[in-house]
């Protein structure tokens, strides 16, 4: 999987890059990273079951684009150490670390035992990129455990 970049690697992340800044999909982004926290296969489900929902669309949007982003990779036409960097796929480390905790479950719910591989393929297939993935999941283990005090607390 791993390649040295070049500038058509690098030229690639910045179209990916571009796509992000579109509008719906920066508000799909936004909800994703700061609204959606899915505590179990069933959380997630119930947004993905909802197909009429703009939750809905938002999930299948930020999903299918990290998905693509990370097949790039998976399949050579990027360079997985220029893709891993926190400045170019920070963002995907994020949504695969909240969903990664029941992602068996989900798949076996869903009937698709593929859900979410390319991204999973690329955030563990590399030292770099399970070591940032390590990272994020700490991260958002804390931040949950937080979120639990504060709200025992109200």
């Amino acid at each position: 999987m791993a390649k040295r970049a070049t500038s058509e690697d690098a030229a690639l992340i910045l179209k990916l890059y571009e796509l992000r800044r579109e509008p719906e999909m920066r508000k799909a982004r936004n909800w994703f990273v700061s609204e959606f926290w899915p505590e179990s296969a069933d959380d997630f489900l119930k947004v993905a079951n909802a197909p009429l929902t703009q939750q809905n669309a938002w999930m299948r949007q930020v999903a299918s684009y990290w998905d693509m982003a990370a097949a790039f990779v998976v399949q050579g036409a990027l360079s997985e150490e220029l893709f891993v960097q926190p400045g170019c796929s920070g963002e995907m480390f994020f949504i695969f670390a909240k969903i990664n905790p029941f992602l068996k479950e989900l798949r076996q719910k869903m009937g698709n035992p593929t859900a979410w591989s390319n991204i999973e393929t690329v955030a563990t297939g590399s030292k770099a990129a399970r070591k940032r993935l390590d990272l994020v999941l700490a991260n958002l283990a804390k931040r949950r455990e937080t979120s639990a005090k504060t709200a025992k607390k109200n």
